[in-house]
């Protein structure tokens, strides 16, 4: 079956060249484009394309903004980023909100296809997927109900550390000492009820304390505190090396494209896997311990949410 797309993009030279490359490749059908977000809202509403690709920077509204809206509104679609911006805040920030894939500017043929053609194959695997659940769901329907008395009681509750531990094995953390530290942190935030995140002296005070019950205003604080920090710089520089290294091997692999940009600033992933290819290994790494944190707790509400 024919992807259907539809194009968001204020320049007109680059909505044609898309289409082309969609059409002329076979990958789909282009079933309409527009130059602004709110114009492209009313098309997309109006068409449900299964896929669209959107502009990140446009006149009217941008094209996060614009994606958050469709999906309010229900839109199932799988979205791709077009920028030339590499604000990696922005970048994590339009991964957040639901893009599959980023396609640079300038417009690149061979990356298109390639960005496109991934969309394709998830796009084809769910929908494999809920067919499978609906004709599962459809069998379980066919069965008699089991006697009471053998009815399975409610599932266990997820906790923090059940939705920690995936993620971090996924990035080669697990077996670093900060990951005791990282599930400590989420589970503090996810105590807050004020939905503020605080700084990150105010996290590690806490965590530090929650240690030691009867360690708030003694000498031994603040040697806590430091220990956590550095033990979390560990974590994810052994984070940051783990997917740099499947980076060098597989540019494309999900693990790499997942986590990379949405977890650390994609320069220092850069950096480090220079360092690789040079066979540099002991040279030191930057990592954001802010921005990791703030996208773990993310993800983290949202996975326990699901």
């Amino acid at each position: 079956m024919a992807l259907s797309f539809c194009i968001v993009d204020d320049d007109r030279g680059t909505r044609r060249m898309l289409q082309h490359i969609i059409e002329d490749s076979s990958l789909g059908e282009v079933v309409g484009m527009a130059e602004g977000g709110a114009e492209g809202t009313r098309l997309i509403l109006e068409q449900s394309p299964d896929v669209v690709l959107m502009d990140l920077l446009m006149p009217d509204q941008d094209g996060i903004e614009t994606i958050a809206l469709l999906q309010s509104r229900g839109c199932g679609a799988k979205y791709v980023m077009i920028s030339q911006i590499e604000n990696q805040d922005m970048v994590g920030q339009a991964y957040r909100t639901g893009i599959e894939f980023f396609i640079r500017k300038p417009i690149n043929r061979i990356e298109v296809e390639s960005v496109l053609r991934k969309v394709s194959e998830r796009w084809t695997m769910t929908r494999y997927l809920t067919e499978i659940r609906s004709t599962l769901t459809k069998l379980e329907g066919l069965q008699h109900p089991a006697p009471a008395v053998f009815a399975a009681g409610p599932a266990p509750r997820r906790t923090a550390r059940d939705v920690v531990q995936p993620i971090l094995m996924s990035m080669g953390m697990v077996g670093e000492s900060g990951c005791r530290d990282l599930i400590a942190i989420m589970e503090y935030l996810l105590g807050r009820s004020d939905g503020r995140f605080p700084p990150l002296r105010e996290i590690y005070t806490a965590v530090a304390c929650s240690y030691k019950q009867d360690m708030a205003g003694t000498p031994g604080l603040d040697k806590e505190i430091k220990a956590i920090e550095q033990r979390l710089r560990r974590a994810l520089t052994a984070g940051i090396s783990h997917l740099a290294s499947i980076g060098l091997a597989d540019y494309g692999h999900p693990k790499f494209e997942y986590y990379a940009p949405l977890y650390f600033d994609f320069e220092d992933v850069r950096q480090k896997m220079k360092e690789m290819e040079q066979g540099r290994t002991g040279g030191k790494v930057k990592v954001n311990i802010k921005k990791f944190l703030q996208v773990l707790y993310l993800e983290v509400q949202e996975q326990l949410r699901s």
